[in-house]
This record gives structure tokens, C-alpha cells and sequence, in this order.
């Protein structure tokens, strides 16, 4: 036995990928064609270190799978060009270092998002494009613009916050200290001139990857913010066509508690069936629409829980504000996701209701209906023994006029002197003749009956 282990163990170590003087390996196995994707998301979005006074700049794009690839081709061109490579067909992040700028691409699911950051001039006025951002005119967009946002990560004790303070519209205006009083953050979730949203952190004793952490979250928490408002548009675009239904709903029921026969009642169910199936056809159209709001929504929930904020200098901070505003808008879109399904199930029980007033109705007519088939057999069985009664007799009329020129045919041979009168004979057999036939009559029904038994 000891033999044959050593036989076995140099097997193992060379199984292993290894020998007795090298490092030994475990095996390599095939891997699922989606483990690279489900162990890479983890470090997909890492927090970039953060020094300095930095700017950045977001715009997230809507696209479909043909406009990704036509964005996918034009990036990597775009890398190519500057000597660096592009991203991958299945890669849905990527990043670009160039000196002191970096531009990120992203598709997080239904949108792509271009992420570029880099050193701010804390001198300029804050309102001018700031220098070497690539969304020029050799930017291409993938599709419909959504998200564009701004931000500037500036000392919180700088002229530069405090001029950048001061443009916000105070109406809306939303500031708070995060990461434990190191770092102010504040906006008015408005766009400036170019249509950005802007947004301020002022640094008071953030380390690098605090800052990092810290702005990417802002920015997430915008984008997210606003494609979660997207379900809003669609709720405010399904709501009359359900309150439609609704109503029609409300008046057929109405007319169900008048409507007599069958033809009432079908034409009844035609029209619900036609509201069931338009809004089955709303459901479905906005169905993906407010349950992407809905994640979003949580997302958004999730990065202000994150950022811990406290309130300063008694403005809103970012949770109560989007509370304010955002909250009522996703409730709009749960409301409308709620009317949907409650209606669904009160137009299901009309349809079951009238379709059991149908089936009762059309068992009722057909009991109707078999009760006349069944008065017509009575009476064709009827006419049918008058006329095997009737039958009987011909038969028996013809069988004994047989019997007659029989008799007289017989009269004139030699058996004349012994046989009666034709009359007679002819007389003396009609008993008999009924008799037979009546017989025969009968048998032959009852064969009849008896093959419709055993069909």
C-alpha cells in the first residue's frame, strides 16, 4: 500500500501543475462565461483618490443596444487616437488617464454616462467651461441628453466656495456638512446656463479618498435622482387613459344591474373585455418604466443615507429637500402602479361576473333548445308508430290478396274438389297475416334499438 502511494503523489503534484522543486497549483477549471462580468462589477466604480481643487463634469445620455454600439466604436476610435485603448465589446466601464485628467464611460443599464474631471482654477469666476474637457465639437453623443451636472471640489474656506456659494438660488438652495464636518456640500438643483446642475463640496479636512468617495456619490445621487423622475412623466402620461377605464369600468357595472338576455350581456362583456385589454396594454408599456423609477428611487435613498449629512446653517439639507420633492413624484408613480392592478383584478371579476350570467343564459337556451328536440321526437315517434301501425296493415292487405291468387290458382288444379273458396282462404288467413307481420314489425324495431343502445 505504501508503494502504491508513492506511485500516486508525483501523479497529484504534476495534476497540480506543479513538481517537487516548483510551487504547487491547484487546478484550473472552466469558468462560467459571465464570472469575469459578476466578479468585475465589484471593483467597476472604485473611489478614485481626490486631491486639490478639481472639477467635473457628467452627462448621461439615453440609448438603445444599436446607439451603445455605434458609441462603443466611436470611443474606441477616440482612444486610438490619443494612443490609448479602447474598451472591450462586453466592457461596460472604462477609464482614460490622461496627465492630470481622467475621463470615465459607463453604461449602467438603459444610459451611458461620460464622466471627466480635472485641476480647477480656483482664480476663474466659476461660470466659464473649464479648460481641456473633451464634449466639444469631436464629441459625439450617443443619444438623447439627460443627466449633465457639474461639480466643483474647491477649499471650503476659499473665495472660490464662497463666490460659487453665493450664485445659488436661495430658494431652493440645499447645504450640509458630510463625512463628520469634513466637507460642505450645496445646491440648488437647478441649471445654469449651459443646462447643468450644478454642484459644490467645499473641503474643510477630507483626506483623498474621502474626497473621491465623497464626489462620486454626488454625482450618482444626481444622476440617479434624475432618471428616477422619468417614471413621473410616464405615470402623468398612463393616468387619464386609467382614469378612462375606470370610469367605463363604473358604467359598465351600471348597466349590469339592469341588463336583461343575451345579447346584452355579450355585447357587456365585448366593451370590458376591450378595457381589460387596453389596459393590460398601459400596464405593460409602463411597467419597466416606473419599476426602473422605482430602483432608482432606492439607489438615490441609498447614496443620501450614505453621506451622513447634518444640517448647516439652517438651509435643507440634500435628504429633506429631495423628501420635499422627490418622494411625492415616486408615490405618484407607486399610486399609478397600485390603480393599475387594483383595476386589472375589478375588471377580471366583471368579466367572471358577466361570463357566468352568459353561461347561465346560454345553458338556459339550450335547455329550451333540447326541450323542443325532445317534444319534436316525442311526436316523430308518435307519427312513427301511426304509421308502422298503418304499415302493418298494408303489408297485411298485400300479403292476403297474395294468399287470394294463390287460392285461386290452386282452384283450377287438382286440389280444387278439397280447397274452400278463395274468399274463404282469404278470410281464414288475415288473422294470421296481421299476426305475422305485426310480429316481424316488431322484431325488426327492437334489432334497431338495440344497435342505437350499443352505438
Amino acid at each position: 500500500m505504501a508503494d502504491r502511494d508513492e506511485e500516486l503523489a508525483p501523479q497529484a503534484v504534476r495534476a497540480a501543475g506543479g513538481d517537487r522543486h516548483g510551487p504547487e497549483r491547484l487546478p484550473a477549471f472552466a469558468a462560467h462565461p459571465a464570472r469575469d462580468l459578476v466578479l468585475g462589477e465589484v471593483h467597476a466604480r472604485p473611489f478614485h483618490p481626490l486631491a486639490g481643487p478639481r472639477v467635473f463634469l457628467r452627462y448621461g445620455f439615453v440609448v438603445d443596444e444599436a446607439s451603445v454600439e455605434r458609441d462603443r466604436e466611436w470611443f474606441s476610435g477616440y482612444c486610438r487616437s490619443i494612443g490609448m485603448p479602447g474598451p472591450a465589446a462586453t466592457e461596460r466601464h472604462h477609464l482614460l488617464r490622461l496627465g492630470e485628467t481622467v475621463l470615465r464611460r459607463e453604461r449602467p443599464g438603459e444610459f451611458i454616462t461620460y464622466t471627466w474631471d480635472g485641476p480647477l482654477d480656483i482664480a476663474a469666476n466659476g461660470e466659464t467651461p473649464p479648460d481641456g474637457h473633451p464634449f466639444g465639437a469631436r464629441f459625439q453623443a450617443p443619444g438623447p441628453l439627460m443627466v449633465a451636472i457639474r461639480c466643483d471640489f474647491v477649499p471650503a474656506d476659499s473665495d472660490a466656495f464662497e463666490r460659487r456659494f453665493e450664485r445659488f438660488d436661495q430658494a431652493s438652495l440645499s447645504v450640509a456638512e458630510t463625512d463628520g464636518g469634513a466637507a460642505v456640500i450645496a445646491t440648488d438643483f437647478r441649471q445654469d446656463r449651459d443646462g447643468l446642475t450644478r454642484l459644490l463640496v467645499g473641503d474643510q479636512s477630507l483626506n483623498a479618498v474621502q474626497a473621491g468617495a465623497l464626489t462620486q456619490r454626488l454625482l450618482e445621487l444626481e444622476t440617479y435622482r434624475t432618471f428616477a423622475m422619468l417614471g413621473l412623466a410616464e405615470a402623468n402620461r398612463q393616468a387619464p387613459r386609467v382614469s378612462e377605464i375606470e370610469a367605463g369600468l363604473l358604467a359598465i357595472t351600471e348597466r349590469m344591474r339592469a341588463s336583461v338576455g343575451l345579447d346584452a350581456n355579450r355585447l357587456l362583456l365585448d366593451e370590458l373585455t376591450r378595457l381589460a385589454a387596453d389596459l393590460e396594454a398601459g400596464a405593460a408599456a409602463s411597467a419597466y418604466r416606473l419599476g426602473a423609477s422605482r430602483a432608482y428611487y432606492q439607489i438615490v435613498k441609498q447614496r443620501l443615507e450614505v453621506l451622513g449629512e447634518h444640517p448647516r446653517g439652517g438651509y435643507f439639507t440634500f435628504t429633506q429637500f429631495l423628501n420635499r420633492r422627490l418622494a411625492p413624484a415616486m408615490r405618484t408613480c407607486e399610486t399609478l402602479d397600485e390603480r393599475q392592478a387594483n383595476l386589472s383584478r375589478k375588471l377580471a371579476r366583471a368579466a367572471t361576473l358577466l361570463r357566468t350570467r352568459v353561461d347561465v343564459e346560454l345553458q338556459e337556451q339550450n335547455r329550451t333548445q333540447l326541450e323542443a328536440i325532445n317534444h319534436r321526437a316525442r311526436l316523430q315517434l308518435r307519427l312513427q308508430q301511426t304509421v308502422e301501425g298503418l304499415s302493418v296493415a298494408a303489408i297485411s292487405y298485400y300479403v292476403v290478396g297474395l294468399i287470394a291468387y294463390l287460392v285461386k290458382g290452386m282452384k283450377s288444379g287438382p286440389l280444387a274438389t278439397f280447397l274452400p273458396s278463395p274468399e274463404v282462404m282469404a278470410a281464414a288467413s288475415v288473422p294470421v297475416v296481421l299476426a305475422a307481420v305485426y310480429l316481424v314489425v316488431r322484431r325488426i324495431r327492437r334489432h334497431h334499438g338495440d344497435a342505437d343502445g350499443r352505438e
